[in-house]
């Protein structure tokens, strides 16, 4: 999406089947944080509406690429990939976006999404496990797809509070 289209937000199905109902809340929460990020020119997407965080919308754009290209990439893929934005597999050091631009960071993180939608559509079923040496067990695509859904669902309500901070613009 450029700053001038709005994204679409499709709201998830009532009823559907499981892998489809995942699917879905975990699209309209990717795209509830594109649509936090609609209209804002580069700086204030980097804007740091609550210092001494480095916190910007820009910043979790790009932090919401390293997570998924991790949970999907590496940990139900395979995949040898190195972070995008840190050579010490630091996560946080995606939320600097001081130097970056909604081209790249957007560039990345819908690039991770659509791969992430590729590992997960290609896997037998929810019940495919992977050893989580984090959580010291295995875990299934479902439990990483729930993960996933939280991780932005609790990152979309620091995008309201910084959206807000920049233009005063409010929405669920």
């Amino acid at each position: 999406m450029t700053a001038t289209e709005p994204t679409p937000r499709i709201g998830p199905p009532l009823t559907a089947g499981e892998r489809e109902m995942l699917r879905a809340h975990l699209d309209y929460h990717r795209a509830t944080l594109a649509w936090k990020c609609d209209g804002l020119t580069d700086e204030e997407l980097r804007r740091q509406a609550s210092p001494p965080s480095t916190l910007s919308l820009l910043g979790l754009v790009r932090h919401m690429a390293e997570v998924e290209r991790h949970w999907f990439r590496r940990t139900v893929g395979g995949a040898d990939v190195p972070h995008l934005w840190s050579d010490e597999r630091d996560f946080q050091a995606a939320y600097d976006a001081s130097g970056s631009t909604r081209a790249e960071a957007f560039a990345a993180w819908e690039a991770e999404v659509e791969h992430a939608r590729a590992v997960e559509a290609a896997a037998e079923s929810l019940d495919v496990t992977t050893y989580i040496v984090k959580w010291e067990g295995d875990a299934s695509l479902r439990m990483l797809m729930l993960h996933m859904i939280h991780e932005y669902a609790r990152h979309n309500g620091h995008a309201d509070f910084l959206r807000e901070a920049i233009d005063g613009a409010t929405g669920a």
